[in-house]
């Protein structure tokens, strides 16, 4: 028994020593390298601070709406609903929200709304949306503010975010930073 309990003992100290200490001191020592030290992208706007790398929950007709969350756009607790895309409570609350959207968005066929805009993301603060998701937008937020329905879309294109390199990833559009250049324009 002493044979097998000892370099089990040790083992499970070296791990520690590794995974909890060495481990995280260089992933600190990386974060330091980054912009804004590891501490996010702070964006001030009306003399609040928000990061522009963590959903913000928008609702007000005026404004571009986030990504839902499934943890309430809580930064402390970053989860999914961990529902299969075949269980009862998830699907009809995928429905509810496109009840809810299509309330608010009556101009639209159900058929046109982009899934990133009813569905949760994996981490629950997912910044971003696609084009399409804000561009079913444009028509509620031009008639709540009163401007041209091209104001809007040419506020889209400007803040698209293409792929990385061109290759990685897809275009997208940071919600928070969309919502406060239109606030800037009306």
């Amino acid at each position: 028994m002493k044979e097998n309990i000892f370099p089990a003992l040790k083992l499970t100290v070296v791990s520690l020593i590794l995974l909890s200490g060495i481990y995280s001191l260089i992933m600190l020592g990386i974060a330091q390298l980054s912009p804004n030290k590891g501490k996010g992208f702070i964006v001030e706007a009306d003399g609040k601070t928000y990061y522009e790398n963590i959903a913000q929950n928008f609702t007000d007709d005026k404004y571009f709406w986030s990504r839902p969350s499934a943890v309430g756009y809580n930064a402390a607790g970053s989860a999914g609903s961990n529902k299969g895309p075949s269980n009862p409570d998830y699907l009809q609350t995928v429905q509810d929200r496109i009840d809810t959207f299509l309330v608010y968005n009556p101009n639209i066929n159900k058929s046109e709304i982009p899934s990133d805009i009813v569905t949760a993301s994996g981490s629950g603060l997912d910044p971003d949306i696609s084009i399409e998701a804000a561009q079913v937008q444009a028509k509620r937020i031009a008639a709540a503010r009163n401007i041209s329905e091209e104001k809007i879309y040419q506020l889209i294109n400007e803040n698209t975010e293409k792929p990385f390199l061109g290759l990685v990833g897809t275009e997208k559009i940071n919600v928070l930073k969309l919502n406060i250049q239109l606030d800037k324009i009306n």
